[in-house]
Formats: C-alpha cells, structure tokens, sequence
C-alpha cells in the first residue's frame, strides 16, 4: 500500500509536468505566430529545450524528495495512508468545494473562450471577403489576407491570456500573479495593435498606389506619380519603423523600472518624420525644376544641353543642402545645440582646406568650366593635358568635382573638373567629317570629283545630320602608286564619326559600280 501512495504522488507529479510541457509549447507556437520570435529558429529550439529542461530537473528532483521524504516516514514507522489522510483531514472541508466551483468556473470561461473564438472566426472570414470585394483589383488580395489573419491570431491570443487572467482570480491565487499577468497582457496588446496598424498600413499604402496610377493622367497632378512611386517602399519603411518605436515606447512605459526611457521614442519619431520630409522635398524640388526647365517644347540644342548640364549641378546643391539642414535638425531634437560644433567644422574646415586644395581646385574649375560654356552635357569632346593621353567621348554629366564622360566604346571616364586640361569640342555649330580616300595615279580626277559631289548630294538628301554636301578639298598628297584626295562633309556637332562611317561604305559601293579601282594602301581618315 505504501508503494502505490508513492507511485500516486510521483504520478501526479508527473501529469503535472505533462501540462506544463503543453503549455509551454502552446506559448512559443503563440509567440511564433505573433512574429516575435520568427525567423530565428535556433534561438527558440534552444529556449524551448532549455526551459522543457529545467521543468524535467524540477520535476525529478521532486520525485525524489517525495521518494525521500516517504521513506523517512517508512523508516520511523509511521503508516504513508493514514499520515496522507491526516494531512488531507486537516484541509477545511469547505476548499474542496470551493476548489471544485472554481475549477467549474474557470472551464466554463474556457469554453466560452472557445465559442467566442470560433464566432470572431467566422465573422473575420465574412469581413475578409467583403473588403476584398469592395473595390476588384484596387488592392492585393494577399495584404487584406494577411490583416485579417493577423487580427485573428491577435485576438485569440488576447482572449486566452485574459482567459488565465480569470482563471487566477477563480483559483484565488496571490494578488502577485494577477498583477504581472495584467501586465503581460497590457503588453500583449500594445504588440498586437501595433502589428496590426503596421499591416493595414502596409494594405492601405498598397491601395492608394493602386488607385494613383489608374487615376493618373496628363491633364491632373497624378502624372507626377510615376516619377514619386519609387519613394513608396522607403514610405513603408519609414511607417513600420514609426510603429516599432511607438509600440516599444508603450510597452517600456508598462514597466516601471525603466519607463524613463520611453521619452526617447517621441525624439525617434521625429527624427524619422525628417528624414522622411527631406527625401520627400528633395525630390519634389527636382521633378518640378525639370518640370520648369523643360516645360517649354521649342528648345533649341544648345538651351536644352545648357539645362542638363546644370540639373545635376543644382541636384547636388541641393542634397548637400538638405543633407546640413537634416543633421542640425536631429542636434536640435537630442537638445545638442550645434553652434559650438559649426563653430568647430569651421575650423577645422579651414584646416582641411589648407590641405585639399586639389579639392577646391577641381570645385572653382567646375565653375569656370559652366560659366565660361566650355562644354555642356550631350557635347563630344577631347579632353586631356599634353604629357597625358586624351580622352574623347560624350559628356553625361558635369559635377562640383568631376565631369563623366562616355567613350564610343563604352567607357566610362571619370576626369577631375582640374586634371581636364585642354579641351577639344565637336559640338560647337558645326564639324566637317573628314574622310581621305587613295585613287590610282592615272584616274580621270574630274570624273572622281562628279562621283563624290553626287555621293555628296545623295547623302545630304538623306541624312538630317549633313548640313552641307560632301566636296573634295584638293589632292593630299602624291605617290608613286597612288593619290589621296580629302573630302569634307559639314555636319552637325557630335555626328562627325557617324557620316564618316557612312562615307566610307558609300565611295567602297559607288567607285566599284564606276569601275574606280581602290590601291591597296588602307585609307585613313581624321576626326
């Protein structure tokens, strides 16, 4: 008899430790749900196996104090059944009964609980498919699943936790309890509302910029979207980080120990709201700069070249502009006052400009180079000091520091606005491509100055880019085998190579079709 008290006591023991090992599964199966503890499933494998761990030490160590305990008893004499039964005797009549109406309590509460949830359910999947039907095609039907799924874990969540919550007040056990699990659930909430205004934003962002791009148009300020749309994903950024803040600032405020910190989540805010509103204005003001600077349809070449050279210009102006009001912004919001620290860049500015002069150098040559309409952007130039090999190629932009400059080939050329040395530019007004062509010494010239003047008017009548007809400029020079004749076709700036290649293709076809025989030296030609 003795050995089956034993048993019965260490078999509750262990059911007891069955129940809290469900529970405690159940709880992280919650907290993955909730996205708290997602996307690390090392660390939870390693907390649930830790905590299951210390509930089994618990519950052995346990066993063997009520295995020890028992068989002092034994070992004194005394009988295990009728020493139960007294201890049991001397709890008052009156708990059991209590116990009993409480336990009955607490599984109709749990039952409720579990209809309740099955109605919020059903009702979810009602709502769920009505937003989704309000509007067909406005927003991704994935965001609305997503919210409404996420409402349903959250309230079922909230509803057990308030579930233990009473349970703890029908079971009467220490006020303590109740106390932290208020709390829990205060927290729980905070965490959940926040997650959950972090999905309906993400629903709500999507459809707003569904219904811009559908209602957009040439004749409504919806036809700048297309150029603000990339600015959405940073917008969706910058809200979830907004709501991160503003939900662990709640939840800091719920624990006293260190509620103080929760004034710094208002300075997060607005430190966020600012870099948000400048990279907005930064981009306002450069889709309406273009939109003044080009609004105008009859712009000659050289104007539109002229304004695209300084759009990128006033772009960087302006970044850095907003860049310094930013970051004196954000010493205001810390109660840092920046005076004594401009004071401090100024000097030591002043000392970095004595030692960066190539800086300031290739900055005042930049102007020089936009004031004095060296080149502009679309312009093809050779460009290079004496003593170093020239770069050719189109200008794609002119900076404070550098000019870009892109070879026929492909390469890109990044040159220092002071390192640009002499400058030669191809599309000023005009450019004459100069092509040189070897005919034998005993060909009839007149007759080959009729074929170029011909092949000349021919190209003319069928490039835009020839101003004037091709024309031979005289003999080159003499050989014994050979003459070199020099042609000259004027065109427009920056189309020289192409009316070069063209040139070269047409005298190949024509002087075949006149019977002109080439030598066999390869013609050269110049820029």
């Amino acid at each position: 008899m003795n050995i089956l008290i034993i048993l019965a006591e260490v078999g509750i023991l262990i059911i007891v430790f069955l129940l809290l090992r469900w529970l405690v599964g159940k709880l992280f199966k919650l907290l993955v749900k909730l996205s708290i503890l997602k996307g690390d499933d090392l660390r939870i494998k390693i907390l649930r196996r830790n905590i299951t761990g210390f509930l089994l030490l618990s519950c052995i160590i346990l066993c063997l104090l009520i295995v020890g305990a028992n068989g002092f008893l034994i070992y004194r004499g005394e009988n295990i059944q009728q020493y139960t039964i007294a201890l049991i005797r001397r709890i008052p009549s009156g708990f059991w009964v209590t116990l009993g109406i409480d336990l009955a309590k607490s599984i109709g509460v749990v039952i409720t609980a579990i209809f309740s949830l099955k109605v919020i359910k059903s009702w979810l999947k009602i709502a769920s498919n009505r937003a989704k039907n309000l509007d067909q095609n406005t927003a991704d039907d994935e965001s609305i699943d997503a919210f409404f799924t996420a409402l349903n874990q959250r309230i079922r969540g909230g509803i057990w936790l308030w579930v233990l919550i009473i349970c703890t007040q029908f079971l009467k056990l220490p006020t303590v309890v109740s106390e932290y699990l208020y709390i829990a659930l205060r927290i729980y909430l905070i965490i959940s509302v926040g997650l959950l205004i972090l999905k309906a934003v993400a629903a709500i962002v999507d459809i707003l910029d569904v219904l811009s791009v559908r209602y957009s148009s040439p004749d409504n300020l919806l036809r700048f979207y297309d150029r603000l749309q990339h600015l959405i994903p940073f917008l969706k950024r910058c809200l979830e980080f907004v709501i991160y803040v503003c939900t662990v600032t709640l939840v800091v405020q719920q624990v006293q120990l260190i509620a103080k910190l929760a004034t710094f989540g208002l300075k997060i805010i607005k430190i966020i709201a600012i870099i948000f509103l400048s990279r907005v204005m930064f981009e306002v003001i450069y889709l309406l700069l273009e939109e003044v600077l080009f609004k105008d349809q009859d712009l000659t070449d050289t104007q539109r070249s002229r304004r695209l050279t300084m759009i990128p210009l006033f772009r960087s102006l302006l970044q850095y502009f907003i860049y310094f009001s930013v970051a004196v912004s954000i010493l205001y919001i810390l109660n840092i006052n920046p005076t004594p620290i401009l004071a401090g860049a100024g000097i030591v500015g002043i000392a970095v400009g004595l030692g960066a002069q190539t800086l300031i150098n290739d900055i005042v040559c930049g102007f020089f180079i936009l004031f004095e309409n060296y080149y502009l952007v679309g312009d093809y130039i050779e460009a290079g000091k004496a003593e170093e090999k020239a770069v050719e190629g189109t200008v794609e932009a002119i900076e404070l520091r550098t000019t870009r400059i892109r070879h026929p080939n492909g390469q890109l050329h990044i040159i220092r606005n002071g390192d640009i040395g002499s400058i030669t530019n191809y599309s000023k007004q005009y450019i004459f491509a100069v092509v040189e062509v070897n005919v034998p010494c005993d060909a009839n010239l007149s007759h080959i100055y009729e074929v170029i003047q011909e092949i000349g008017q021919h190209l003319k009548e069928n490039e835009l880019d020839v101003v004037e007809p091709t024309f031979v400029e005289g003999v080159e020079s003499l050989s014994e085998s050979h003459l070199l004749l020099r042609t000259l076709t004027k065109v427009k700036p920056g189309k020289h190579l192409h009316i070069q290649r063209v040139l070269r293709k047409l005298y190949m076809d024509n002087f075949q079709n006149q019977c002109i025989l080439l030598p066999a030296t390869i013609p050269r030609s110049e820029d």
